[in-house]
């Protein structure tokens, strides 16, 4: 194995793994989720991110009593926001500098590149004769 061939391989890794970095980053940024935590007394009993957490059935045994005291159960919903909007700039929004030296690079880029000239191949539609026998079987010639 050549070092070109690894460092070629080493490129397109990181390459994957920036591109999967940078849109994991844009994915989480911009989602919001719920954490939802139970406790009872100061022990935490459930956490959950999505849906709501676990009772530990304290609840229930307080509200069937017919003294109504304080519950020892509370639950603490923490909601974290993602971003609601994503900035979308257009040609339109850069300051007048900006545009001309974004033009003049494209315009620069795009002249780097000619278009190869079309090949014209005689013998395209060509079909090769039938083979009636083997010339090199019938002349003894043998590749070795």
């Amino acid at each position: 194995m050549s070092i070109l061939y690894l460092c070629r391989y080493m490129k397109e890794l990181l390459h994957r793994f920036v591109s999967v970095f940078l849109a994991s980053l844009v994915l989480v940024s911009t989602m919001s989720f719920t954490v939802e935590k139970h406790f009872c007394g100061d022990v935490l009993v459930d956490v959950s991110l999505f849906a709501n957490a676990k009772k530990c059935g304290m609840d229930n045994e307080k509200a069937t009593t017919e003294t109504f005291k304080k519950s020892c159960c509370k639950d603490e919903v923490k909601l974290i926001k993602g971003q609601d909007e994503l900035k979308f700039n257009t040609f339109d929004d850069l300051k007048f500098q900006q545009q001309i030296f974004l033009q003049t690079f494209v315009y620069s880029y795009v002249g780097l590149y000619e278009s190869l000239p079309k090949k014209i191949i005689p013998n395209k539609n060509y079909s090769p004769p039938n083979i009636v026998q083997d010339i090199q079987v019938l002349d003894e010639v043998y590749l070795i």
